[in-house]
């Protein structure tokens, strides 16, 4: 198509960065802020774009404002674009990561928040001390909307799905193993499926449910498993197990660090269980961003040297 630019230089492009404030914020005052500037001149921004686009946009709604169809239809295209010129923009600079002053906000669980973020923050203090993170505790559900909205930059975790503007990288894979106290249980590694089956066990779940893989590999046996505690805090797990004679099932990076650290047992689980994939997942509109792309290979090397020193 070809530009019609006298057409084009009629609109003030600056409406876009409002309206993608707007569309992440649903808020006139928020949006305001998110860019700086007043919310009478948002508000006057707002009304200059429902002109551009012949509709209302953003229309009041009992939780805030809610977007009209023809809103949540420019939301991605709207954030790529500003994204696109944004690199454009950038694409000349060299990217130093010694002198970037830059805050990154990851989603992640504290299981993978322990393992990788003391490697993150020291490699980031020598080499990035511009460099500041945000470090927030989001499910894998939610963290989509979070992506969308600007509000997360990067998520860490396990993700089994995500939309064709979301982008996926595999961190690394790990298998599951028991975790216990071996005095207060009386066994020693390797547990045996009897062994397993007669202890309660601590369930660590983000969906406040009472079930997990587990349930569903002893399901297959036709066989269950009794629950002492379920909690959503990784952290939480081995000093209950440490308390008490019952066991966990977790990622055997993290039982391995709970183990040496607590004078914990870790065996092999007695029960078939899939590995897990931890992957970066973030929006594709940030995909060629210097810094952001820096920090993702920063993590894939922290990651591959934490694999090998495993």
């Amino acid at each position: 198509m070809t530009i019609d630019h006298v057409d084009l230089a009629r609109i003030d492009l600056n409406l876009l960065v409002a309206l993608d404030a707007l569309l992440a914020e649903r808020s006139v005052t928020r949006a305001a802020a998110r860019i700086g500037i007043g919310q009478s001149a948002m508000s006057s921004s707002l009304a200059r774009l429902r002109a551009t686009f012949g509709d209302e946009l953003l229309t009041r709604a009992p939780e805030g404002m809610r977007a009209t169809p023809r809103a949540l239809a420019l939301t991605e295209p709207v954030r790529t674009l500003l994204r696109q010129i944004q690199s454009l923009v950038r694409r000349d600079e060299a990217f130093d990561p010694r002198s970037v002053t830059r805050t990154f906000t990851i989603g992640l669980p504290d299981s993978t928040e322990v393992l990788l973020g003391p490697r993150l923050l020291a490699y980031l203090r020598r080499h990035a001390p511009g460099i500041s993170l945000l470090l927030r505790s989001i499910d894998r559900i939610r963290i989509l909307q979070e992506l969308d909205a600007d509000r997360v930059d990067l998520g860490i975790g396990t993700f089994s799905h995500g939309q064709t503007h979301h982008k996926q990288r595999l961190l690394y894979r790990d298998r599951y193993v028991c975790l216990f106290n071996a005095d207060l249980i009386g066994v020693t590694p390797p547990i045996s499926l009897e062994d397993y089956l007669r202890f309660p066990h601590v369930l660590t779940s983000l969906k406040e449910t009472a079930h997990g893989v587990v349930d569903d590999a002893l399901a297959l046996l036709g066989l269950r498993r009794d629950l002492a505690v379920t909690t959503p805090r990784f952290l939480a797990v081995p000093f209950l197990v440490r308390s008490a004679p019952v066991l966990t099932t977790m990622q055997e990076r993290l039982a391995t660090l709970f183990a040496g650290t607590l004078g914990l047992a870790v065996s092999p689980a007695p029960v078939a269980l899939d590995e897990v994939a931890i992957s970066m997942l973030w929006h594709a509109s940030y995909d060629d961003d210097p810094a952001h792309r820096w920090l993702r290979q920063t993590l894939l090397a922290l990651a591959d040297d934490e694999v090998q020193a495993a």
